[in-house]
């Protein structure tokens, strides 16, 4: 099953390129086919103030019909934006976890990025012949806690469902494997002659470990605090059914700005994840190596400065 990549996809058009001083030009233009005498000297002229002033108002107001017009497209939609796209294919927006009042805690929701591939997945689910997209469609609308989910036809007529759910590192416990069950056993849902199976996700762990080496400057564990960031956002990308976790990707992640080298320690190799495999993070451990010398080719591992 393939679906379209919207990152992929050009710019729209009716989303308009802004430039403040293309606007501008244009509203002094139109000023001086009104005055056509009217000569600026000066940037603090009145008419000049003006004029800027209402350029950029313009430009804000371009701007505004660029948010309305991203607003109505699922590439770009958010928030609630997003969830009234949703509900025109009937999927809502899953609560993870429940607010608590005498907790004084929030709902925990969906994020846009899972709630947009779920829409994305939905027209999939129209079908009652059983295609895969379909399988994958119903089981990710099942529960709250699937993160993830595939399906695969190991021989006629039977199915493999996969899924990973969202605490830990994925693994899907029996309530959540029922939950899917019962949902995908629906008469709307399975074809009369599919023998329908779930089962959770097999993890494979791995641990980030690796010695980072820093440009000389005023303060390198702002850099090492960007690196870890960027570390987790990858992981966590890399957190889904099939993915890949490349030595490429830990390397790219790692070198934020000011890192002049990494020194990958582990993984040594690429994480392959099956489709019914999803790799997972247990730790990661980013090491301050040093200021890299210059003159010397080598580093300093003393203390931050």
């Amino acid at each position: 099953m393939t679906t379209i990549d919207l990152a992929a996809i050009d710019a729209p058009d009716v989303v308009e390129a802004l430039d403040f001083e293309s606007v501008y030009q244009q509203v002094v233009a139109h000023f001086k086919s009104i005055y056509p005498h009217w000569r600026a000297a000066l940037e603090s002229d009145p008419v000049v103030k003006l004029l800027e002033l209402f350029a950029y108002r313009e430009l804000r107001l371009r701007a505004r019909i660029n948010d309305a017009g991203r607003s109505v497209m699922l590439a770009y939609a958010t928030g609630a934006d997003l969830e009234h796209l949703a509900a025109l294919l009937n999927v809502e927006r899953h609560t993870i976890v429940e607010a608590d009042p005498d907790q004084a805690s929030e709902a925990v929701r969906e994020s846009d990025p899972d709630l947009r591939a779920r829409t994305q997945l939905a027209p999939q689910g129209f079908s009652v012949a059983g295609p895969e997209g379909a399988y994958i469609s119903h089981a990710r609308n099942a529960h709250a806690q699937v993160r993830d989910a595939s399906a695969i036809s190991p021989a006629p007529c039977e199915v493999l469902v996969t899924v990973l759910a969202r605490d830990g590192d994925g693994t899907a416990d029996e309530s959540l494997i029922e939950a899917v069950s019962a949902a995908l056993r629906a008469d709307d849902v399975r074809p009369l002659t599919d023998q329908v199976t779930v089962q959770g996700a097999e993890i494979l762990r791995y641990a980030v470990r690796a010695r980072l080496v820093f440009f000389a400057g005023p303060d390198r564990a702002v850099a090492l605090a960007a690196a870890n960031k960027a570390m987790r956002q990858y992981t966590n990308a890399m957190h889904r059914l099939g993915m890949e976790v490349t030595l490429d990707g830990l390397y790219a992640a790692a070198r934020a700005a000011g890192v002049q080298k990494v020194i990958l320690e582990s993984p040594t190799t690429g994480i392959a994840a099956s489709r019914q495999q999803a790799p997972y993070c247990t730790s990661i451990e980013l090491i301050d190596g040093g200021v890299y010398t210059h003159d010397k080719g080598a580093h300093d591992t003393g203390p931050h400065d």
